[in-house]
């Protein structure tokens, strides 16, 4: 079973790290580039919901790089897109402000494991841990 995405709905979030361990990634750069040094938090931006570069980003820092981190994506986040976030390594996500938390939080429960692998936990669902 993948870890619980934590959602937030837009006008309730108040980021509760230091800016200085924050560091925000824009979906054009790399994350590979990106010095992690000291770094808990990483902020993944979705310019767009159609724009799906921060999940191949958050892929990267999950599972090439080793990030243990909070991964969060913000932006243009719909509830549509968050199974999808949390199999590709995020760990919090900051709801458009017109999307239903309560709906967001019913739809991650829906789906209590996958028969595939994914960034998170990459062996089949068949593969005894």
């Amino acid at each position: 079973m993948s870890p619980t995405l934590q959602l937030f709905s837009a006008d309730a979030f108040q980021p509760q790290e230091e800016v200085a361990h924050r560091l925000a990634i824009a979906n054009d750069a790399d994350p590979r580039e990106a010095d992690l040094a000291g770094i808990t938090v990483i902020e993944l931006h979705f310019p767009k919901f159609s724009d799906g570069r921060a999940f191949s980003q958050a892929f990267l820092l999950h599972r090439r790089l080793g990030f243990t981190g909070e991964i969060r994506a913000t932006g243009d986040v719909l509830i549509d897109q968050l199974v999808q976030m949390q199999r590709s390594g995020f760990t919090q996500a900051v709801l458009r402000a017109d999307q239903n938390l309560a709906h967001g939080q019913a739809l991650l429960a829906h789906y209590p494991a996958f028969y595939q692998g994914d960034a998170v936990h990459t062996a089949p669902h068949f593969v005894p841990a």
